[in-house]
């Protein structure tokens, strides 16, 4: 290989010599034997530098992916012959790869195995078990093929032809008949050898296995021995999560609805009896993100085993698991509450799913009404800004809140649908709370207060608020209190503009008291409104003061 155009590829390359090393990785790929002298390069390792490796590897990968379908027997004996010297030399070496590295030659495996098993390369994963014998490096890249082959054939967000389809399914079937017990048999194995010693592998090895769970028989891993081990990992501290993310993956495997049920109650069963559950009061936010993540997938898994249990009829398995589902709940309240929205996040899925499930029910008992309105107060409680908050630099911390707080509301949305008169009465106590106290009221107290008399106008149609005589008196009844209080005058961007808005939306429920258009009007003009300190509040006012004038001209 040229070496003098290599050297382009290096970090400290000037801009000439890298567009030289560019020229001449387009004509090694270009070549036909341009991949055997990387080839060549990679099991002789002529080179010491791992961005030459990458760029070997690079060109091996677009031969598999253009040409070697077609390159011939021999030539696609050679190929594979090249990957399985690379792989055993370098489990016999003292240096380790790069990780960048290491997983561009598992994808190049990968690619390998879909064009070749099980016709051309049947002894595909005997050649890759045989390897497991050079130690921790030949472990380590025998489950980042596995891991590899799974993005190829299994992972559902890549969308494939029709002819992938076919290919993958024949893939999955002969590798079921064939090798996949010898697969799980090693990784068993690895996690004996290196639970107490290599604890990355162990890791890498519960993802493998959470990855080929959805498609091989869930008895080869929910047995004695895997589960045994899994809930080992739970206390110790740095296998816990990948231990986790693994049970995750159990329980949202494909099952019949009882089978699904009896497997979710038997994992939590045992987790509870390890002390895993419930959680403690000062676990760590990251384990309890994972952990809220497994609790929502099994109040999900239970609640979608009710959905089906239900319209096949049997009356009496759909109750039983909406009653597993709702011993859960405590595990939601107790996850969506938490200070990490990360935590809390993960578990909301469950709350979509029991809000979805309570609109079936027409005649919810009052342990499913006192379950709403507990949701309804966490995700209000949750709504409003930490006093971090960064208003006038938003960052990310930021961003993720804003697009958290839109997850919660539409859990807000969900309920008041359910049940509307909750939501008024809720929202009604929070403003008579908030605003009977402004003088020691924290400003994301308030602005959660004006925020969620804001939300009703979303939550709930026009016929709802303003057809229905009741909910529209209890609409006017919060919009006076609004407009009577000192809220307008609270010493908060936030809390300011949140007001204005809200009077906007609401510019209806002036048309029938007209008395407070003059209040509105000078809270606008005034320095709260369009002379307020802060430009943020003065642009957004700017256009809402016209929308309203136009709204209440009529009226004035």
């Amino acid at each position: 290989m040229a070496e003098n155009l290599l050297q382009g590829l290096q970090s400290a390359a000037n801009a000439t010599s890298q567009v030289g090393a560019l020229q001449y990785f387009e004509q090694l790929k270009n070549s036909p034997d341009g991949w055997k002298l990387c080839g060549d390069a990679l099991i002789r390792n002529l080179y010491s530098d791992e961005t030459v490796k990458f760029f070997c590897f690079q060109v091996l990968e677009h031969h598999v992916r253009t040409r070697h379908a077609a390159s011939g027997p021999m030539n696609q004996q050679a190929i594979r012959e090249i990957l399985l010297t690379w792989l055993q030399n370098q489990c016999c070496t003292e240096s380790e790869d790069e990780n960048f590295l290491k997983n561009k030659a598992a994808q190049v495996f990968s690619l390998i195995f879909v064009c070749d098993y099980p016709d051309k390369w049947p002894m595909f994963f005997s050649d890759l078990l045989q390897c497991l014998q050079f130690g921790a490096q030949a472990v380590d890249m025998y489950l980042r093929i596995l891991k590899a082959i799974d993005e190829e054939v299994v992972d559902r967000d890549v969308t494939r032809s029709p002819q992938e389809a076919d290919r993958n399914t024949k893939i999955k079937d002969t590798m079921r008949e064939s090798c996949v017990t010898k697969l799980v048999d090693s990784w068993y194995q690895i996690l004996k050898t290196y639970e107490n010693s290599v604890s990355s592998l162990t890791c890498l090895c519960l993802d493998v296995i959470g990855a080929y769970i959805e498609w091989i028989d869930i008895g080869l891993i929910a047995n004695d021995r895997f589960i045994s081990s899994l809930l080992r990992y739970m206390s110790v501290e740095v296998l816990r999560e990948s231990a986790c993310d693994c049970i995750h993956e159990i329980i949202m495997k494909g099952m019949e609805p009882v089978a699904k049920q009896e497997l979710v109650e038997s994992l939590l069963s045992v987790l509870a009896k390890s002390g895993v559950l419930p959680p403690q009061e000062d676990e760590d936010a990251d384990f309890l993100a994972k952990l809220a993540k497994l609790m929502g997938a099994a109040g999900t898994q239970l609640l979608n085993s009710y959905n089906k249990l239900t319209k096949s009829g049997d009356t009496e398995a759909a109750a039983k698991s909406l009653c597993s589902a709702e011993e859960k709940l405590q595990y939601l309240f107790r996850f969506l509450d938490h200070d990490d929205d990360d935590v809390s996040q993960n578990v909301s899925g469950f709350g979509y799913s029991y809000l979805a499930v309570l609109k079936q029910i027409s005649n919810p008992s009052e342990q499913q009404k006192t379950n709403l309105t507990g949701i309804l107060h966490v995700i209000i409680k949750k709504m409003k800004y930490d006093e971090s908050y960064n208003f006038d630099h938003e960052g990310e911390d930021e961003v993720m809140f804003m697009e958290y707080r839109k997850e919660m509301k539409i859990l807000f949305d969900n309920i008041a649908q359910l049940d509307p008169n909750l939501v008024l009465v809720s929202v009604h106590n929070i403003l008579n709370s908030t605003f009977g106290n402004l003088d020691g009221a924290k400003f994301m107290d308030v602005e959660i207060a004006v925020r969620v008399l804001y939300m009703l106008g979303e939550a709930m149609s026009t016929q709802q608020l303003y057809s229905d005589a009741s909910k529209f008196a209890a609409l006017q009844q919060m919009m006076s209190l609004l407009v009577t209080s000192n809220v307008s005058y609270y010493n908060h961007s936030s809390v300011a503009q949140m007001f204005f808005e809200t009077v906007v939306r609401y510019d209806r429920f002036f048309s029938s008291q007209s008395q407070h258009i003059p209040t509105v009007l000078i809270a606008f003009l005034d320095e709260r409104g369009l002379r307020n300190s802060n430009c943020t509040v003065r642009s957004r006012c700017s256009y809402l003061f016209q929308d309203l004038s136009n709204h209440t001209k009529p009226t004035c």
